[in-house]
């Protein structure tokens, strides 16, 4: 089953203004890409017609539903044409929502609209349906091209993937770990052994709670302590702090985390790094900051804190509760350790990165 939620996968340039407009409908895109007809039966239904941006909770919640219902009635696969822009958010949702699935189900998106010749649109697709028809998956991933040449694709877990550039193909990156696999028109090839595998039942856990009063902060020096709470005072629940290194925010807004912890706000600690663990036991600063009530959230990415956090208070209001859901991993949106080549950055210019792009692209 191919669900169509919108973005540039099934858009088009609007030649008169020179936007991108939604334009096609999953069966259109179908139509577009006749290779995947060789892959399996593939049936397609329109859900949304929205660039990612307009996704939300009514749309995650549908979504959900809509995929427990076709693994219910028998699918061997899930595809979800979404946009980039928060493809990674909506991946790390559904991965709380539907959860334990007997079948792939693989999210796909395009970097720039079906109709131009530089297009990963009809790539991606083949491939996320590869994956899903064939592939031994099954997880909430996400499919988007490796490298910037039409290659392969990577399939990247839904709570350990975030977009990383505006406008590459190659976007999408697997933050502190490895992809899952290689996905080429031809073959599969697993990265790692420790995913979830397909299965011949259909059974599968949904729950789609969500709490929309929940938001993510991103500490800056200077923050000051009335955006704290100013989040009180208009009901959110639950906040995430995107902190500096370790995890650390400034002294002056101490008294206001501590004011939002006492009036019954749930706020979790994450690193704006993205690589790495908070560590709140090395310096002084995050100690204090734990006293205060702000529980410290591993190596969980910011947005998948987020989304989780939400999906937490939809459930229950009971700190312990939703500590224990928090920290309890679904499917390593928290891990006991980074891979030693879970974080590679080549810095372009420095000479032994040059030798080393010359010898792989010639």
């Amino acid at each position: 089953m191919l669900f169509g939620t919108g973005g540039t996968i099934a858009s088009r340039l609007d030649y008169r203004t020179g936007a991108v407009i939604p334009a096609f409908s999953p069966g259109e895109l179908y139509g577009s890409v006749p290779e995947l007809a060789n892959l399996c039966n593939l049936r397609t239904e329109k859900l949304y017609g929205v660039f990612s941006e307009n996704m939300g909770p009514e749309q995650y919640i549908k979504l959900a539903q809509r995929i427990g219902e076709e693994i219910a009635n028998g699918v061997d696969g899930i595809v979800v044409g979404h946009g980039t822009d928060t493809m990674h958010h909506t991946a790390a949702i559904l991965t709380f929502m539907v959860q334990n699935p007997p079948v792939p189900i693989v999210m796909v998106g395009s970097q720039r609209s079906s109709d131009r010749p530089s297009s990963d649109a009809a790539l991606n697709l083949i491939n996320a349906v590869k994956a899903a028809a064939e592939g031994d998956i099954a997880e909430v991933v996400v499919c988007m091209f490796g490298p910037t040449s039409d290659e392969y694709c990577l399939l990247h877990r839904g709570t350990r993937v975030r977009k990383m550039h505006s406008s590459y193909r190659s976007t999408f990156r697997t933050i502190s770990d490895v992809p899952l696999a290689m996905v080429s028109p031809t073959q599969i090839t697993p990265l790692r052994t420790d995913y979830r595998r397909r299965r011949k039942d259909h059974n599968v856990t949904i729950n789609t709670a969500f709490e929309e009063k929940v938001t993510i902060l991103y500490y800056y020096p200077n923050m000051l302590p009335d955006i704290v709470d100013a989040m009180v005072e208009k009901g959110y629940r639950g906040i995430v702090i995107a902190g500096t290194g370790l995890g650390h925010v400034n002294k002056p807004l101490y008294p206001a985390l501590e004011r939002a912890a006492k009036a019954g706000v749930h706020i979790y600690m994450t690193v704006q790094t993205l690589w790495g663990y908070v560590q709140m036991y090395v310096y002084e600063t995050g100690r204090e900051i734990m006293g205060l009530g702000v529980v410290p959230a591993a190596n969980m990415l910011p947005e998948v804190a987020y989304m989780k956090l939400c999906w937490a208070l939809g459930q229950t209001d009971d700190p312990e509760e939703v500590k224990r859901i928090m920290l309890t991993p679904v499917s390593d949106e928290t891990t006991l350790r980074e891979p030693y080549n879970g974080y590679l950055i080549y810095q372009g210019a420095i000479p032994e990165v040059q030798e080393f792009i010359r010898s792989i692209r010639r």
